[in-house]
């Protein structure tokens, strides 16, 4: 199909389990940080990709990978940008931009947090 509805989120049941957030590279403060994932364009590791994330209630830091555009799904969350200390929370519905290269704090805020994400990793 050529055309994906990206307005709900999908249940966990359906995704994909990853593990803890730690195995993408991120550093978990706190909360068990179990991610989860389904793919909507790419793979993981392709120069363009898109899909959704879910991740459990928790705190981690992560330096971005790639370039990423990101839309709640589900849940809420507060992202925290650690060069500048720039905080803004996010819920359902809600979208921000984050360059490659960036650390961020997240704080995931609900039980379960889904994002779509459209990401772009520079060489």
């Amino acid at each position: 199909m050529n055309i994906i509805e990206i307005s709900h989120a999908p249940r966990r049941e359906d995704m994909q389990a990853i593990g803890p957030v730690s195995v993408l590279g991120a550093t978990i403060e706190a909360g068990e940080a179990q991610a989860y994932a389904t793919g909507t364009f790419g793979a993981p590791g392709d120069a363009v990709s898109a899909g959704y994330f879910g991740v459990t209630r928790s705190t981690f830091r992560m330096t971005y990978p790639f370039n990423e555009q990101a839309t709640v799904a589900e849940g809420s969350v507060r992202l925290t940008d650690l060069a500048t200390g720039n905080s803004l929370s996010f819920g359902k519905g809600d979208s921000w931009f984050v360059k490659q290269g960036s650390e961020i704090l997240w704080e995931i805020q609900s039980d379960f947090f889904v994002k779509h994400f459209f990401a772009v990793a520079n060489p």
